[in-house]
C-alpha cells in the first residue's frame, strides 16, 4: 500500500515546539528529540505538516509572535492537528524554571515542546481572517490616535510659526488617517452578519461606543464563549489571590489583554455616570470609602461580565433587565 505509515494505535504521543520568527520555524519533538527548520512561508509549511502527520502529536506549542504565527497556526489547525499558542512570558518563566536561562531559537522550540507535555496547554482555534484584519486596523487606529495626541501637544509647545505650521499640517493629516482607519472597521464590521450583530449589543450598553465596541470584539473574541471570571481574567480585570498562612494580603489585578483594558478603562469613565446601574454600584462603592482606582477598576470589570452576558444570551441591554 503505498502512502504515508500511519502512526501505531499505541504509539506514545510526541509534543512538538515551534519557535516563530519572520524568517523561519524552528521545531523540536518531544521526546523524541527530532529537530527541524524550515521557512515561514507556505512552501515551509508544507514540508512541516509532512512531518508531523507521520508522527502521533498530541499538541504543537508555539508562542504569540504578533503577526508571524498566524499562517503557522491557521495552517497546522486547518491540518487536523491541535495547535496551543501560549503567552511569551509564560513560555520564559517555564523555561526559567526548569533552570533554563539560555534562548536561542532551537532551546526556546525544545522548551515549549517540554512545556507542552508538562502542562498540555489548552487548544487555540485561530480567528477568523475577517476578525484578524478587523483587529490590524483597530491597532493601527490606535497607533495613529496616540501620534496625533503627540503633535497635538508638540504644537501645544511650539513657538516657531514654521513648525508651528508643520505641526499643524502633520496633525491635520494625521487626523484624516485616523477618520479613514475608523470608517474601514465600520464598514468591515458592517458587511460581517456575526461581527455586526456582536456590535450592535455592545454599543447598545450605555457607555461602550464603537471604538470600545470594535476593541472588544477584537481583543476579546472569547466573549459570549466564556464564564464571567474567565472574561474578566482574559481582560486582566480579575483580582487575584495574595494569601500566605495568616496574612490576608491585598488583592490586585495583573495580566491580561492591554488593548481590551485600555478600552475598558474609557468605557467605565463614561459608564461610571451615565449607566444607571453601573452609576448606582460605583456609589455604593464611593460611600464604602473605596478608593477612585479601585470604583474604576470594578466598573471596567462589571463592563467586561456585562458584555460577556448579553452576548451569550443574544440580546441588547435594556433598563430593565427581562
Amino acid at each position: 500500500m503505498q502512502g504515508k505509515a500511519m502512526p501505531e494505535p499505541n504509539a506514545m504521543p510526541v509534543y512538538a515546539g515551534v519557535d516563530v520568527c519572520k524568517e523561519w520555524l524552528d521545531v523540536h519533538v518531544h521526546p523524541s528529540g527530532l529537530k527541524l527548520r524550515v521557512s515561514n512561508d507556505g512552501f515551509g509549511l508544507k514540508r512541516l505538516k509532512r512531518v508531523l502527520a507521520a508522527l502521533p502529536v498530541a499538541r504543537v506549542v508555539m508562542e504569540a509572535t504578533g503577526k508571524h504565527h498566524r499562517a503557522t497556526q491557521r495552517s497546522l489547525h486547518a491540518a487536523g492537528l491541535v495547535v496551543a499558542v501560549v503567552n511569551p512570558l509564560r513560555a520564559r518563566l517555564f523555561a526559567e524554571a526548569t533552570g533554563k536561562i539560555a534562548k536561542t531559537d532551537a532551546i526556546d522550540a525544545r522548551l515549549l515542546a517540554v512545556m507542552g507535555a508538562a502542562l498540555e496547554p489548552a487548544a487555540t482555534p485561530p480567528q477568523p481572517a475577517a476578525l484578524e484584519e478587523v483587529g490590524e486596523l483597530i491597532n493601527a487606529r490606535a497607533a495613529a490616535t496616540a501620534e496625533r495626541t503627540a503633535l497635538s501637544n508638540r504644537l501645544a509647545a511650539a513657538a516657531t510659526p514654521f513648525l508651528k505650521a508643520e505641526l499643524r499640517r502633520r496633525r491635520d493629516a494625521c487626523q484624516r488617517h485616523v477618520e479613514r482607519l475608523g470608517a474601514e472597521i465600520e464598514r468591515r464590521i458592517m458587511a460581517d452578519p456575526d461581527m455586526a450583530r456582536r456590535h450592535a449589543v455592545l454599543c447598545s450598553i450605555p457607555g461602550i461606543g464603537p471604538v470600545t465596541a470594535a476593541a472588544f470584539l477584537a481583543g476579546l473574541s472569547e466573549l459570549g464563549t466564556c464564564s464571567a471570571k474567565q472574561a474578566a481574567m482574559l481582560a486582566g480585570l480579575a483580582p487575584l489571590a495574595n494569601d500566605s498562612g495568616d496574612r490576608n494580603g491585598r488583592r490586585a489585578i495583573r495580566g491580561g489583554r492591554r488593548p481590551v483594558r485600555n478600552a475598558a478603562y474609557m468605557a467605565a469613565l463614561s459608564a461610571s455616570r451615565h449607566n444607571p446601574d453601573l452609576a448606582a454600584f460605583a456609589d455604593r462603592l464611593r460611600k464604602a470609602g473605596k478608593k477612585p482606582k479601585v470604583i474604576l477598576t470594578a466598573v471596567m470589570r462589571k463592563l467586561v461580565v456585562l458584555a460577556n452576558t448579553l452576548i451569550t444570551q443574544n440580546r441588547t441591554w435594556t433598563p430593565i433587565h427581562p
